[in-house]
């Protein structure tokens, strides 16, 4: 595939918002890979909505949604109505779609902080500049996806295979991806590396979302069953694992899609570098382990009778389906940030980055 062809499918805006626009349009996930369909949504209901339902999803494009979704709303706000209470509720109602990926809930506190710097603008000033902020946001995750892609590019090398679970690419994303950023990124600079995607169980993202990108920017990918890491991993046909992350706490435990930790074991078990690419917004300093974070756990009819002609189990079996896992730090080799790449232990690595961070804006 040529360069600009590649970069159709890595640069190609998943989610956009024009200043003027009274609506929010994304490309709908779930209809992917047969049917790409646009949607337009404008209404409180229909944004959480396409937030509960997987329509958009990925932590960073969550976290992008949500800032342009909430000044979609502030418009609404009519002028005799207190805004920035009514924008406090848009706010928490949104963020209860999905309680698990952080960059939902900093994305909205961003949006509602904005608000309330610029409380004593005119109405037209204050909504342009949550635009502004939302536009900033989403410009932001493009530069840090492009960083990530680069520092995550230093750790493999030309020829290696790449094992990766769930959708951290561009639909999840802004540009390039997180896990999948280093893959898109040496593909355009001639690169040859082959990628084992997981189908990634109950609701494909793998095989619906991650091939779909791989296949359409030139890649050789290969999609396997969840349960067939193991196999592909004692052939030696992978180098390294490449995941996302929803979110990470102080420790460096990290919530990721379910499985990602049994990919983490495996990967231990076979002496294969583990590696989680996010952004530092997905790092929560103020969660400090696994076990505080919260794990979502969704219908079961995802696994009875989902993307299934007929029921695969009968109605009145009981079903557990958590829609993520924790994958312990000592699973894990590297977090590539924005930032850089941190080592264990994830306590002194992550807080040095933040550290570093602080200073520089000093």
């Amino acid at each position: 595939m040529e360069r600009n062809d590649i970069q159709k499918v890595t640069h190609a805006p998943n989610i956009r918002c024009d200043k003027a626009a009274e609506a929010l349009y994304i490309i709908d996930q779930t209809r992917l890979p047969n049917e790409e369909v646009f949607l337009r949504l404008d209404t409180a209901e229909e944004l959480y909505d396409a937030i509960k339902r997987l329509r958009v999803r990925g932590a960073p494009a969550i976290g992008i949604f949500a800032a342009y979704a909430l000044y979609v709303l502030a418009r609404q706000i009519p002028a005799e109505v207190d805004f920035q209470a009514e924008l406090n509720r848009c706010a928490t109602y949104l963020n209860s779609a999905r309680p698990t990926a952080v960059n939902l809930s900093w994305a909205l506190g961003e949006m509602v902080q904005e608000a309330e710097r610029r409380a004593d603008l005119p109405r037209p000033a204050l909504l342009e500049a949550l635009y502004e902020k939302a536009a900033a946001i989403h410009a932001d995750d493009i530069a840090k996806c492009t960083a990530i892609a680069e520092y995550g590019l230093s750790l493999i090398r030309d020829g290696d295979g790449i094992l990766t679970h769930c959708n951290a690419g561009p639909l999840a994303t802004s540009r390039y991806g997180t896990a999948l950023g280093p893959i898109l990124l040496g593909t355009e600079r001639g690169m040859t590396l082959r990628v084992f995607a997981d189908e990634t169980r109950p609701l494909l993202q793998g095989a619906r979302l991650t091939s779909y990108e791989l296949e359409r920017a030139g890649v050789d990918v290969t999609l396997i069953c969840d349960n067939m890491a193991s196999i592909v991993m004692k052939n030696g046909w992978v180098q390294a694992c490449f995941v996302g992350c929803d979110r990470v706490a102080a420790n460096g435990d990290t919530a990721n899609k379910i499985g990602t930790s049994g990919v983490a074991i495996l990967a231990k078990h076979y002496g294969i570098p583990f590696y989680v690419l996010g952004p530092t917004s997905t790092i929560d300093r103020n969660c400090p382990d696994g076990a505080h974070i919260p794990i979502e756990e969704r219908d079961p009819e995802e696994i009875r009778t989902m993307w299934y002609e007929t029921p695969m189990a009968l109605p009145e079996v009981k079903c557990y389906n958590p829609a993520f896992d924790v994958t312990d730090n000592e699973l894990i080799t590297a977090i590539v940030t924005e930032k850089g790449i941190c080592r264990p232990p994830y306590t002194e690595s992550l807080a040095a980055l933040f550290a570093a961070e602080s200073q520089e804006r000093t």
